[in-house]
């Protein structure tokens, strides 16, 4: 008799006909014996969770067989384990308290009304526009619906319709993707090298073509067939943009979706999607309501020359950000083929360019001749000179902290200690064996193990730094708030850090190509070191949001002072309260 069966029959033979969900202690017992696999374990820790008697069944040896089971199988016990129960179990600790934790977040989320949840993500998606990956977008979409609206009502009209195919872009796409393949897929596609490279040339033949080198259209004989379905093919091209938003600022869109997705793929239930419907909606308002004003321009009779200026001006922010794309597609590789000095260098190039430009010193195809200088725009030409005299000093190692999520982190240079500099304080020429310079000059481990080892020998703290390379929000973490008096003498002197970086496209070794179960049901066959490290944060904290901090004791427990982020701890002062914290728990601890 085969395992499947005798698994059928304990459950049509011990559960009571009459209660419906009462077990044997018995047959849970019996059950528990035939456990060999992680998948048994997980059937098995279902089923007797579902009891209604289950505070009956716990007797000290069932609990103590499955800490046992739970240790070789599934890596943490079951939430039910200690249910309104103070036993303990001999041989048992619970040294990761934050898996307590953020099961009682999971269920504090579970237990909200609808309502506050729906409004917990409208706020969260405000918020979300003034991120690094959301707001460059308007420019394009600005652009986009230049051409587009012809008069006031149209403008209107693919304004909104704009605005739903966000909602629905971000509320069927991320919950039917995380339903396929897992939480993390979308921040995975914006890491890879190709879609940014993508996004890179499509970026630049925008931008050129808005300075007026050529006009994008189609072939005659496609425009002769559109003008009878013009309307469908304006909706189509609109839905098109709506889903370039998505794609491309989803990796900024916050901890908050990545907690919602997490929940959907996990849990299930209609409150994630709720929470997407919330968030989109609040990222879809301003842009639909903006996305109108263009259409209303170009219901005036006449434009002028005005008109084309602001379309160059939109084509040369469009070519920076280009370069940002081409970034993103390095970093993915570590090619060091774009590092920070050449991606500055290009941006003072292009912004010196834009300034020469709206000063009347250069002129493109189909300007208008430039008379006298009108205020706004001498204005606009001074903002883009102060920015480029800014950033020149970041090409000796200035830290640039108002653009400091937009070019390559500091140690993604040529010169990584500075030039002429010896890594500032606390700065070594060699760090601990295993580390690599990382940002702020820190010596950082890339490895848990190596790490925990460590920072066990030289009796520190460990910092856990779940983070990406084309991390956005990281960089703005590490560029504005690890570097600031208080923060960088304390994660250089009295802390190890080790940075796990979730998009880091290195192969693991063959025999750390394991299947994992991602979510409950559905199998993940971990490939790379990026896969490793994104698993283990989604499956210990789940969280799939970068930069994500946890702070480790003595024998590797989470410490209580909890998690740090960037929607959270952005503020120096916020961070540096929780770093103390942890700091003054691990000697408690100690």
């Amino acid at each position: 008799m085969n395992k499947i069966t005798i698994l059928i029959l304990f459950v049509v033979g011990s559960f009571n006909l009459v209660l419906a969900n009462k077990i044997e202690s018995n047959d849970v017992k019996a059950l528990l014996e035939l456990v060999e696999t992680e998948k048994d374990y997980q059937d098995a820790m279902s089923l007797i969770g579902s009891a209604d008697n289950l505070k009956e069944l716990l007797s000290s040896d069932v609990k103590a067989v499955v800490v046992d089971l739970s240790a070789e199988y599934g890596g943490e016990s079951p939430g039910w384990l200690n249910e309104d129960s103070t036993d303990e179990v001999d041989g048992f600790s619970e040294p990761e308290k934050v898996n307590n934790t953020s099961s009682e977040k999971s269920n504090d989320i579970a237990d909200m009304s609808i309502w506050t949840i729906f409004f917990l993500s409208f706020g969260a998606g405000f918020a979300a526009l003034l991120t690094p990956c959301v707001f460059p977008m308007i420019p394009m979409t600005v652009s986009f619906f230049t051409k587009q609206s012809k008069s006031k009502a149209q403008g209107i009209r693919n304004a909104t319709f704009y605005g739903i195919c966000i909602i629905g872009i971000y509320v069927i796409l991320g919950t039917l993707v995380t339903w396929l393949f897992g939480a993390s897929i979308l921040n995975w596609l914006s890491t890879q090298w190709w879609f940014n490279m993508a996004f890179f040339i499509l970026l630049v033949v925008f931008a050129v073509s808005f300075m007026g080198a050529f006009e994008i259209t189609l072939p005659s004989s496609w425009v002769n067939k559109a003008d009878k379905a013009s309307d469908r093919g304006g909706l189509i091209g609109i839905f098109f943009m709506a889903l370039v938003l998505a794609l491309v600022s989803f990796s900024c869109t916050g901890p908050i979706v990545g907690t919602l997705l997490v929940e959907a793929a996990d849990i299930g239930g209609i409150a994630p999607v709720i929470g997407m419907l919330g968030f989109s909606l609040a990222l879809a308002l301003p842009f639909a309501l903006f996305a109108a004003f263009p259409g209303w321009l170009n219901s005036m009779p006449k434009s002028g020359g005005w008109l084309t200026s602001v379309k160059v001006f939109l084509g040369f922010l469009e070519l920076a950000l280009a370069f940002k794309f081409l970034s993103n597609a390095d970093l993915a590789v570590q090619a060091h083929l774009l590092e920070r000095e050449m991606f500055l260098a290009i941006w003072i190039a292009v912004f010196s360019v834009l300034a020469m430009y709206l000063f009347g010193f250069i002129q493109l195809p189909h300007d208008s001749p430039v008379g006298n200088l009108s205020v706004g725009r001498t204005l606009l030409g001074t903002t883009v000179v102060v920015f480029v005299v800014y950033m020149i000093p970041g090409l000796w190692g200035a830290p640039l902290k108002l653009i400091s999520a937009f070019p390559p982190p500091m140690h993604y240079s040529e010169s990584p200690l500075g030039v002429g500099k010896s890594g500032g304080i606390g700065a070594a020429e060699h760090g601990p064996e295993g580390t690599h310079l990382g940002p702020q000059n820190i010596w950082v481990f890339h490895d848990m193990e190596k790490a925990q080892a460590y920072a066990k020998k030289e009796g520190k703290p460990l910092f856990v730094d779940f983070t990406g390379h084309n991390c956005v929000n990281c960089r703005a973490m590490e560029q504005s708030v690890w570097g600031e008096s208080g923060i960088i003498d304390k994660l250089k002197n009295d802390v190890v850090i080790t940075s796990l970086y979730v998009d880091e496209d290195v192969d693991l070794p063959l025999e750390e190509q394991v299947e994992v179960e991602l979510v409950p049901g559905r199998m993940k066959t971990l490939k790379t070191v990026g896969d490793k490290w994104a698993y283990t944060q989604i499956k210990k904290y789940k969280i799939t949001a970068q930069p994500y901090y946890r702070m480790l004791g003595p024998n590797g427990e989470d410490l209580d002072n909890g998690s740090a982020d960037y929607n959270n701890h952005s503020d120096p002062k916020v961070f540096q309260s929780w770093l103390d914290e942890g700091l003054k728990l691990y000697k408690e601890a100690k």
